[in-house]
């Protein structure tokens, strides 16, 4: 491992090898927003790893116009398996001789803003694993919004990988099942307090623990399941 490229190819052979669904590298040496971390920390780590798990079908769509027990389990369980992926890389780029920073999957510091440490989505698109939808959450070309996002601040050299020039083109199907409207037609309007009104809401109700919903990440499958089901509805 004599090179950027190198590195690079070894680290994703490890992370897929942990049950990762998705790698990509981001180049973050200019990107001054999207972070809430001291400054003389971020400067320390020009790249960053970004992990991406698919959800389990099965689970998220079980959630019709709330979320549900099971998928609040689901939740969890992925973020401690993105949670333990990130350790054990960091610690494997460590061995390297380098520096790694792992930063949580889902550890809000700001709830009302919904922000946390870095933004993973943001991260991820700029690693090239996808776009920010209408919705407001990473889209995969694969799977859609279903998948969950972890990040690896690093200073190995590492080469970057590209933003994808795509989006969610003529797809509206978030709009139309989002519970607090929040979804709006441009992604940059969409309604973050609705949002979030709405979470508060279902924890209140007792529907589940957290503040999470599910419903537009069960409307976006991505261009995998949706052969998938043109294949099956066919035969």
């Amino acid at each position: 491992m004599d090179n950027p490229v190198e590195r690079k190819k070894k680290l994703k052979e490890t992370t897929l090898s942990l049950g990762f669904s998705l790698f990509g590298v981001a180049d973050i040496s200019g990107v001054p927003r999207g972070f809430n971390m001291e400054p003389e920390t971020l400067r320390l780590y020009p790249r960053a790893v970004v992990l991406a798990k698919r959800l389990l079908d099965a689970v998220i769509e079980t959630v019709k116009d709330a979320p549900n027990a099971v998928y609040f389990h689901h939740y969890r369980q992925l973020n401690f398996f993105l949670d333990r992926g990130a350790f054990l890389l960091s610690s494997a780029v460590q061995d390297m001789g380098y520096r790694a920073l792992p930063i949580a999957a889902s550890q809000i510091i700001d709830w009302e803003n919904q922000k946390a440490h870095l933004s993973h989505k943001h991260m991820a698109r700029l690693a090239g694993l996808g776009w920010i939808g209408r919705s407001n959450l990473l889209v995969t070309p694969e799977w859609g919004a279903r998948v969950r996002l972890v990040t690896v601040l690093t200073d190995m050299p590492l080469e970057p990988d590209k933003p994808l020039d795509e989006d969610c083109g003529e797809c509206r199907k978030c709009l139309d099942v989002c519970p607090a409207s929040a979804i709006r037609e441009k992604q940059e309007d969409f309604d973050h307090l609705a949002c979030f009104e709405k979470l508060k809401e279902f924890r209140k109700r007792g529907l589940v623990g957290q503040y999470i919903c599910g419903v537009c990440v069960r409307a976006c499958p991505g261009k995998y399941r949706e052969a998938v089901s043109s294949k099956n509805s066919s035969e």
